[in-house]
């Protein structure tokens, strides 16, 4: 005959297994969050050196290049195109 001391007994193993699943499943979800986390840090970042200072603007792009493509899209008319070009110029 088995004595179980006080002990747990079978309801005791089901409930440290469920525990112990539970403890593995919350290290995993840890461990892939880092991991997500550290490499989703340099998504988007591309390595190479920053674009020259001077006539290039944001992202290394020409000022001229911008005023032509807002030009294009029509968010400004021609007068204001070539108002802004010539400024443009002048000011290198």
């Amino acid at each position: 005959m088995m004595w179980y001391d006080g002990g747990w007994g079978r309801g005791g193993w089901f409930v440290m297994t469920v525990v112990m699943v539970l403890f593995l499943a919350l290290v995993i979800t840890g461990i892939v969050a880092l991991v997500y986390y550290l490499t989703s840090a340099h998504r988007g970042h591309q390595p190479g050196s920053p674009p020259p200072s001077g006539e290039y603007g944001w992202g290394g792009r020409r000022a001229e290049d911008l005023l032509a493509e807002r030009f294009a899209r029509g968010e400004i008319d021609e007068d204001e195109y070539k108002r802004r070009l010539a400024l443009l110029r002048e000011q290198r």
